[in-house]
């Protein structure tokens, strides 16, 4: 990652994004909250680094994330689906014991964007993000409305190293400085 100070001028950096869809009833084929993010990423300049479908189960998205999380190529992971409130909506409860870090502010701000498009609606939604190790994690709803919203309105602008005052990848380099500190 680059290490120049913020400011006018930086040039884009690509990231290495992987996409999991959550659903016990969406394939590749039929993924359309998948397929908005892919198009989505990859339009911003980004790269997608892969994709799967995994059904709504603990150990299932926990595996699927977790070797993500541990593939230093993989910079950026986003979950969509699983975030609501029934019985097989596990996504927040697989994936936040993995956080090193929440993010509170993401779903904060996801919620604000969400409440002017639905109103009162956007209440039944878990959204989560994190960091674990190095790598930023992001838990959309299943649809590619909350999709579209929480790329368009926040990750577009924060995984941009040009945007300013502050950006996700202008920290990326020492997101994982206590792993770092603890083994020596």
């Amino acid at each position: 990652m680059p290490q120049e100070k913020p400011g006018p001028g930086r040039g884009f950096v690509p990231l290495a994004i992987a996409v999991l869809t959550v659903s016990d009833t969406r394939t590749l084929t039929d993924d359309r909250s998948g397929d908005t993010l892919a198009e989505r990423l990859a339009g911003a300049g980004h790269r997608l680094a892969a994709r799967a479908v995994v059904p709504d189960d603990v150990e299932a998205i926990r595996a699927q994330a977790g070797s993500w999380i541990d593939d230093p190529a993989v910079d950026v992971v986003i979950t969509t689906g699983g975030t609501g409130f029934t019985g097989r909506d596990v996504t927040p409860e697989a994936l936040e014991p993995l956080f090193d870090k929440r993010m509170d502010g993401f779903s904060a701000i996801f919620h604000r964007i969400s409440f002017d498009k639905i109103g009162t609606s956007t209440i039944q939604s878990r959204a989560t993000a994190g960091v674990a190790g190095s790598t930023f994690i992001f838990c959309l709803p299943g649809s590619p409305g909350a999709c579209r919203d929480a790329w368009d309105g926040i990750l577009l602008q924060q995984l941009d190293y040009r945007h300013g005052p502050c950006n996700f990848v202008e920290i990326m380099p020492r997101l994982d400085e206590h792993l770092r500190r603890s083994s020596t």
